[in-house]
């Protein structure tokens, strides 16, 4: 878990080839295509290394474009569109064999007061009441689909501990609402910028699969095609993503072959650090 957390780190240590161009690498050759998440976190570290230290990202917006190629370096080129009072804004552009696969749009701000306010996080059992590790293998994965379980227990920087695991275990409907744990395996300092990064790195995980829930599928049925189209992020409040944080997430609608998935990031003493929000093609695979 430690080699994955470096392994994470050293990605997001972006190569500087120029002012405004950088270039970052895939963990994990051996992949289909590059995680969404990886690509997010990539450029918001792209776009952050063009901005004064003292202003932080607030929001983002992005799309993915096409497909990334794991075995081919990124290069990330960056727009300086503003440079404000009190906001900065950038847009980046991620290029892999001569054209855009990924683009973003991030505003930053320089920290400071104002009216306070923040829906509470709703009563859950904590991180270490739910199964996990030796507990989560042989009580439910064992039952759950060589896919899912090849998913849940593969070594990552990120660690999950969701709070239900029906959706995995049953075609039932149900309710498109998912609560997990999530944290960094390890601390990454005070560096906020590098929590930010890691905190969207993590965010693109497990939201498609929430707008399934309603269709008594998910991401791992051989029948759906699913891939991201957008992940939009606000980052509300500092955050340490080495501690837990509560991922809650729901499915408002699915519609024309898309689903739409909301997050929130809570702190366990329910503080909201960050709110998402994400549309995927959800369709049934075509046949013939």
């Amino acid at each position: 878990m430690q080699d994955a957390v470096e392994k994470l780190l050293g990605i997001l240590d972006l190569e500087r080839l120029e002012d405004n161009l950088f270039r970052g690498v895939s963990p994990d050759q051996s992949w289909q295509r590059v995680f969404g998440g990886q690509v997010v976190a990539q450029a918001l570290v792209a776009a952050q290394r063009t901005v004064d230290p003292a202003r932080s990202c607030h929001s983002l917006h992005s799309y993915f474009l096409r497909p990334g190629d794991p075995a081919t370096p990124i290069v990330y080129d960056v727009e300086r569109i503003r440079d404000g009072g009190s906001f900065t804004t950038r847009r980046v552009v991620a290029i892999q064999h001569g054209r855009a696969i990924f683009s973003l749009s991030a505003s930053f701000q320089i920290m400071e007061e104002g009216f306070d306010h923040q829906m509470p996080m709703a009563e859950v059992p904590g991180p270490d009441e739910v199964p996990h590790g030796k507990d989560l293998k042989e009580r439910i994965l064992r039952d759950a689909p060589p896919a899912v379980q090849r998913y849940w227990m593969r070594p990552r920087p990120i660690e999950f501990r969701p709070i239900l695991f029906d959706h995995y275990l049953t075609e039932n409907k149900l309710d498109p609402v998912q609560r997990i744990w999530v944290r960094c395996n390890r601390s990454v300092g005070d560096d906020q910028p590098l929590n930010a990064a890691v905190l969207a790195y993590l965010s693109d995980m497990t939201l498609l699969d929430t707008s399934l829930f309603a269709h008594g599928l998910s991401v791992f049925d051989e029948r759906v095609q699913a891939a991201s189209l957008d992940h939009a992020m606000w980052f509300h409040r500092p955050v340490d993503v080495g501690e837990w944080l509560l991922y809650a997430q729901d499915s408002p609608s699915s519609s024309g072959g898309r689903g739409l998935t909301r997050g929130s990031l809570y702190q366990r003493d329910g503080t909201l650090v960050a709110s998402v929000a994400q549309e995927g093609l959800i369709r049934p695979v075509r046949r013939g």
